[in-house]
């Protein structure tokens, strides 16, 4: 039995073929996909950044989809469940598996960057990291678990605490951070990005306050404004450049606490000031990805509407337009995320 998926052969080739839909073992099931989002992670496999020695491979992750079968080891899960899954894979032994860490896994890998993913009709998983998604979460929803999940563990790293100000960098996923800031009674909530409409639905997530770099000659004096002066309690970084992580460092205040969220090139490099970072008893937290309790975590506030992403889709588009899409959200800033099927046969707007 073949399926259609979306096969990168190597880097800048991506091509809409048929191929055998996963066979899976007892320690697996497979998942009809409907919806995956499109991640910058996309785009770094597609120009050969990320994964150019898995090709060729069927990438996508943030998905959402139907059990269509069981492997006969699985439990709590039947054909025709709604379900996610957590993307992350690893031993479960080593030293850091054991330590509740598996991002650090020497084995670890990732769903649809390491091994084959969702651009495509069916995608096998380990039945142990599904998730159900309630019946009341609509498919779009379900497939932005993931990132929600991310945003989560970075959240968790924080540690924000009620009336804290929070500064963040970037209205992409920003925006998301945004919204949980405030839901964890950070005050005020600043956003600093250059794209206009994503700082209007930053607003709508929940930023009290948005600055766009473009209309303000220091973003950094910006914030400190907004702050009495002192600098944001809490920045975190999500863009994922050598300027702005340099920015969030003069951005927080003494005593405060960077979160790097934004992932740079391999090789980036920025200055650091050990006598600030010392005298100013600063804090550095990072996080990789959302795992283990930060998906049901993210199911749970996506269920009850504590966190409402909506505001961030653009498009779903055919599985066929996958490539055409990732290109697209390159030129058009005003897209933010864009979602793609195998079921439709044309795009829509969200």
């Amino acid at each position: 039995m073949n399926m259609r998926a979306a096969v990168m052969e190597k880097p800048h080739r991506l091509v809409i073929k048929e191929v055998p839909v996963p066979q899976i073992g007892d320690d697996e099931v497979l998942i009809k996909v409907r919806y995956t989002g499109i991640c910058g992670t996309d785009w770094s496999i597609y120009t050969g950044k990320y994964s150019a020695d898995r090709l060729p491979m069927i990438p996508g992750h943030e998905f959402s989809g139907v059990i269509s079968e069981v492997g006969r080891n699985a439990r709590n899960l039947q054909e025709g469940d709604h379900v996610t899954a957590d993307i992350n894979m690893s031993c479960g032994s080593c030293f850091y598996c054991k330590k509740g860490n598996p991002l650090m896994c020497p084995e670890f890998s990732q769903l649809g960057i390491h091994t084959d993913g969702t651009y495509a009709e069916y995608v096998k998983a380990p039945w142990h990291l599904v998730h159900r998604l309630p019946k009341k979460l609509d498919f779009l929803k379900g497939a932005f678990v993931e990132p929600t999940s991310c945003v989560i563990h970075s959240a968790k790293a924080m540690q924000v605490t009620i009336g804290s100000s929070v500064a963040i960098l970037g209205a992409g996923l920003g925006a998301l951070h945004g919204a949980l800031a405030r839901l964890r009674g950070a005050a005020p909530v600043i956003v600093v990005g250059r794209n206009k409409n994503k700082l209007k639905i930053a607003e709508k997530l929940g930023a009290d306050h948005t600055i766009s770099v473009d209309e303000v000659k220091d973003p950094v004096a910006a914030v400190k404004e907004l702050t009495e002066g002192r600098g944001a309690d809490y920045v975190v970084e999500a863009v994922g450049t050598t300027a702005t992580y340099e920015q969030a460092f003069r951005m927080v205040r003494p005593g405060g606490t960077v979160a790097a969220f934004g992932i740079t090139g391999e090789k980036d490099a920025i200055t650091v000031y050990p006598f600030d970072l010392v005298l100013g008893e600063k804090t550095v937290v990072s996080s990789c990805a959302g795992v283990g309790n930060d998906w049901p975590d993210a199911i749970a506030l996506l269920e009850y509407d504590r966190v409402d992403p909506s505001p961030l889709f653009s498009l779903a588009v055919p599985l066929e337009e996958l490539e055409s899409a990732l290109k697209e959200l390159r030129e058009n800033k005003d897209l933010t995320k864009v979602f793609v099927s195998p079921e439709l046969d044309r795009r829509k707007t969200l």
